[in-house]
């Protein structure tokens, strides 16, 4: 008898997926939409826009005053939004 190479769909899935160039296109569109999960709903209620270039988060915020607070929190956040999603997709954020 031979020995079968058993694995799981996910893993198939991830490999087609990183063969075709899409999984990074997947993990942000992962990371962006997790953002009201990890920054809390009052956050998510201030937040306008959030968008990925050149492995940084930008995020819109209508109150200027929680921009100055999240921009010293910018480190925190940017672990905490990796962490959910399983990888290193941003290396920084930034709140305008």
């Amino acid at each position: 008898m031979f020995k079968r190479d058993v694995q799981t769909v996910k893993d198939i899935i991830m490999r087609n997926l990183r063969q075709q160039g899409l999984e990074m296109p997947l993990l942000q569109k992962r990371l962006m939409e997790a953002w009201p999960t990890v920054a809390g709903e009052s956050i998510a209620n201030y937040t306008l826009n959030t968008y990925i270039l050149n492995q940084t988060l930008y995020v819109r915020l209508s109150s200027p005053a929680l921009r100055a607070d999240l921009s010293m929190r910018r480190a925190e956040f940017t672990t905490l939004l990796n962490q959910y999603v399983g990888a290193q997709v941003i290396a920084d954020i930034k709140f305008c």
